[in-house]
């Protein structure tokens, strides 16, 4: 139910046309509510529209063994009943107001977040109805029942298709003794009880784990009054922890058989974790690397020149601990052994000689004139900000987004790049290579 219809009052409010956010500073306030989550907070009189997302340190990362998919359980069933509500009247009463209430959970945190009209008489009781959600969810036992089964379902699906294995099995491979490497399984699932997701819920739903973002149509005074209102009764949770650095794995290739036409490549390694000082050196590489679609040295080489995928990419992807560094790829099967030296090669070249200066420009270009597009509306100001708050990056982050890929050189590149790519640690998934 994380997915409820826009009704015509909110979608009418759409049509207006987007106003350039990014050609001004985004100004955050910072503060910390009495309940101790904190607040981060845009002010924007553009559209009359606000947006609310709080953030916990809830994410799949922190299930227990033999639980996994114990935290995108909760998070999907948070909004699935309150006291005086069931998941229907919830629904129902969300549309009434034009309101959207979604969420989701990803290894580092779980999140719900509301748009809604900001006129009083609308903005009020949608953000009651999210106060109750994230403050007294009931999970109902029936739900449980019917969403594990559904999950199982859709799981088991997914388990025969290519891409969902090779996925699994380079996180297996890249993080083999790390919470990250874990996975859903049908087991797994029919393992969970309704007092699991009532226990993970205490644990991690509470205002110390929390941080909130506040973008939209609203003084500060009434964002602060939000802010109290909506955390005030969360419980009081475990203490904030870490999640342990993942080791380098040993490296090594992995095939999987399949009997798809096309192989499904991943390579990689853990590399680079939020607001690391790399980042914007390995950004600006990446994007000549493999992450600039047609301008990047991977796509001229294995698709342009030698035909070997229609699509070959190349990201890093940083989280509270580090995220991977990954190369993938797809390719015909008896293209795989060509295809994968040929990728090794190139990553190898530019390791040792970093982005040429056309690259180099080219990439830096690409970023910046393109930054503005992610902050060309209140939801992606939402996002962003998000990110800023929950991973403590410093408040004037978005704005030296700009000068920071700048200011990059050549030489922080390469040098960046070697700390993180350790050739011998690489490891390769080959689904449908057989």
């Amino acid at each position: 139910m994380l997915n409820t219809k826009i009704i015509r009052a909110l979608f009418l409010v759409l049509l207006v046309p987007v106003f350039r956010f990014a050609d001004a500073a985004v100004e955050i306030a910072h503060w910390v509510a009495p309940s101790g989550a904190r607040v981060f907070f845009v002010e924007t009189h553009v559209l009359p529209i606000l947006d609310v997302q709080i953030d916990f340190a809830a994410g799949s990362a922190l299930d227990p063994p033999g639980k996994a998919g114990l935290a995108a359980m909760t998070m999907g069933l948070i909004d699935h009943g309150v006291e005086g509500m069931d998941e229907t009247a919830i629904a129902s009463r969300l549309t009434d107001l034009g309101a959207l209430l979604g969420g989701g959970v990803d290894m580092d945190r779980a999140s719900i977040a509301l748009r809604t009209l900001s006129d009083e008489d609308k903005r009020v009781p949608a953000l009651e109805i999210m106060e109750a959600v994230v403050s007294a969810p009931l999970f109902p036992e029936e739900v449980l029942v019917r969403e594990k089964a559904r999950t199982v379902s859709l799981l088991k699906e997914g388990l025969t298709r290519p891409g969902v294995l090779a996925s699994r099995a380079f996180w297996s491979a890249a993080y083999p003794s790390h919470p990250y490497g874990r996975h859903t399984s049908p087991e797994s699932l029919e393992a969970l009880r309704r007092s699991d997701l009532q226990a993970f819920y205490g644990d991690f739903y509470s205002a110390t784990r929390a941080s909130l973002t506040i973008v939209g149509d609203l003084t500060r005074p009434q964002a602060e009054e939000l802010a109290r209102k909506l955390t005030a009764r969360l419980p009081e949770g475990r203490a904030p922890e870490r999640i342990d650095r993942p080791e380098l794995p040993q490296g090594g290739e992995q095939r999987v058989a399949h009997p798809a036409t096309q192989a499904h490549i991943f390579i990689g390694l853990p590399a680079i974790a939020r607001g690391d000082p790399d980042f914007f050196p390995l950004l600006v590489g990446n994007h000549a690397l493999g992450g600039g679609g047609f301008v990047s040295r991977l796509m001229r080489e294995v698709r342009e020149k030698r035909g070997f995928a229609y699509s070959v990419y190349s990201a890093f992807s940083p989280m509270a601990q580090p995220g991977p560094f990954q190369i993938g790829l797809q390719t015909k099967k008896q293209q795989v052994d060509e295809a994968l030296k040929l990728t090794r090669e190139v990553l190898a070249r530019f390791l040792a000689e970093g982005p040429d200066k056309a690259e180099l420009e080219t990439a830096k270009q690409n970023l910046v004139g393109s930054f503005p597009l992610r902050l060309d509306s209140n939801r992606k100001i939402l996002e962003n900000v998000a990110v800023v708050g929950f991973f403590d990056y410093p408040l004037d982050y978005l704005d030296r987004y700009a000068e920071n890929i700048e200011k990059v050189t050549a030489a922080e590149v390469r040098d960046a790049f070697a700390r993180r790519i350790q050739l011998d640690a690489l490891v390769t998934v080959v689904v449908a290579g057989d």
